[in-house]
């Protein structure tokens, strides 16, 4: 259960692995994801609203299964609201790689974050990889913070971002 970080009523929404059936909803909140933290993932929003979607609904019913990748949702009933990836690599076997956390902004602030990536830690665990790790944009000081406060640590580590050659990308890891 999460709360409302204004104050109000406390709502809730269900934290699972997606379903073959969320597709359609999931491309709506890639769609906005994609509108609201354009540098935070790997394609525009307009490649994403040019996918057809029946690669949606294939993406999705991949990650549904299996312990290779996974994407967790945020479901109040309606409207998703938080999303997170993980996967393997092929450089460390027990490590999941966490990508794509999304969290609405009228959701944020309240514990939605902790879950999701809760969600992708026991997924993890229970494919036999202990630690989790993530890249955050250098600058985009709202999600380092909001990692830091749920066990994250800066490894020091910084990479280039994968599309945009002028960002760069610093390495997060916690214990699954």
């Amino acid at each position: 259960m999460t709360t409302d970080p204004r104050g109000a009523a406390a709502r809730q929404a269900e934290i699972r692995r997606v379903r073959p059936a969320d597709a359609a909803r999931m491309r709506a909140l890639r769609l906005e994801m994609l509108a609201d933290a354009p540098l935070a993932f790997l394609e525009t929003v307009a490649d994403a609203a040019a996918r057809p979607h029946a690669d949606y609904a294939a993406r999705i019913a991949y990650t549904s299964v299996g312990s290779d990748t996974a994407q967790f949702i945020a479901d109040p009933g309606g409207r998703l609201v938080g999303h997170a990836g993980g996967t393997v690599t092929p450089t460390e076997s027990g490590l999941t790689v966490i990508y794509a956390v999304y969290v609405t902004p009228g959701w944020r602030g309240g514990g939605l974050l902790a879950e999701l990536v809760d969600a992708v830690a026991a997924w993890s665990r229970a494919c036999g990889r202990p630690e989790l790790m993530l890249e955050v944009v250098v600058g985009n000081d709202r999600a380092y913070r909001a990692y830091q406060r749920i066990g994250f640590v800066d490894t020091g580590v910084r990479v280039p971002h994968p599309t945009i050659p002028a960002l760069t990308e610093l390495q997060m890891r916690r214990p699954a």
